[in-house]
């Protein structure tokens, strides 16, 4: 799973999810990409299970990128717990996801590889998705 090497501090708090991603919200490396349209946390468990469906559709060809990361830690007490006595040790790591954020790209297969591969991966996260596309791109590829 993916989780950072070193963190700062341990524990987070668990913050907000208004607005839009700003930034990472256009395609920077692909021709294809698969865009948050809700805001949520992907788990790196859902990535991985993303990126694996995504590299097995295309059978290996073309090129991935993946630009998410899990780097905010999840903590969880114990179950039958009593309240109080601190806040429980992390247990997973997810990456906040915005409206607008590029989760996914794509290049080097045909459009419709691409779509599929896209949409087989959406059905891993608990965020709206939508697949995007270069202007231009598909064309040198069908």
């Amino acid at each position: 799973m993916l989780m950072p090497k070193k963190v700062k501090f341990r524990k987070q708090q668990r913050g907000r999810r208004a607005g839009k991603a700003w930034t990472g919200s256009t395609l920077a490396f692909g021709d294809y990409g698969l865009k948050s349209l809700s805001a949520g946390w992907v788990t790196s468990r859902q990535i991985e299970a993303a990126r694996v469906t995504i590299t097995r559709h295309m059978k290996r060809g073309g090129k991935l990128w993946i630009r998410i990361f899990p780097d905010k830690p999840v903590t969880k007490k114990p179950a039958e717990t009593r309240m109080g006595k601190g806040k429980g040790p992390p247990e997973e790591w997810v990456a906040v996801v915005k409206p607008g954020r590029i989760m996914y790209e794509i290049e080097g297969v045909p459009l419709a590889d691409a779509t599929e591969a896209l949409r087989l991966a959406s059905h891993k996260f608990g965020v709206k998705t939508r697949f995007v596309k270069r202007p231009g791109a598909g064309e040198e590829h069908a």
